[in-house]
């Protein structure tokens, strides 16, 4: 087995809420070191790990709450606009501080949905 498909394994081993909680934790490291701007390498990482964390969520969160895995799916699809446009963002500090904000507000909004009741009872 790969380290990918392990990683894949152990993550999909926890219920929806730890898996978004998870989300939110990427999130708010992204938030932290744009705003710093610091550790280019490491938002990247945090960026692609959150994509697959999001691919891995939908799937299950779809069949409980359609709204909320459309939010999740909104997010990396922002994730991957980001990635694309990397190079340019990074050296833009207004446009990192509007990323920042960004991932912010996706935190919060996943924290909410973590700890939504009918997410909740499904596990």
């Amino acid at each position: 087995m790969t380290k990918a498909t392990l990683t894949q394994e152990r993550f999909q081993q926890n219920d929806i809420p730890t898996r978004l909680s998870h989300l939110s934790a990427h999130l708010a490291q992204i938030q932290f070191l744009a705003t710093n701007a610091k550790d280019e390498d490491k938002i990247i990482s945090l960026m692609c790990e959150s994509r697959y964390y999001i691919e891995w969520t939908v799937p299950q969160l779809v069949d409980i709450n359609v709204d909320s895995a459309a939010l999740l799916v909104d997010l990396g699809r922002t994730l991957t606009r980001w990635l694309f446009n990397w190079e340019t963002i990074w050296t833009d500090s207004k446009v990192r501080c509007e990323i920042a904000q960004i991932a912010k507000q996706a935190l919060e909004h996943i924290r909410e949905m973590s700890k939504d009741s009918e997410i909740n009872s499904h596990f």
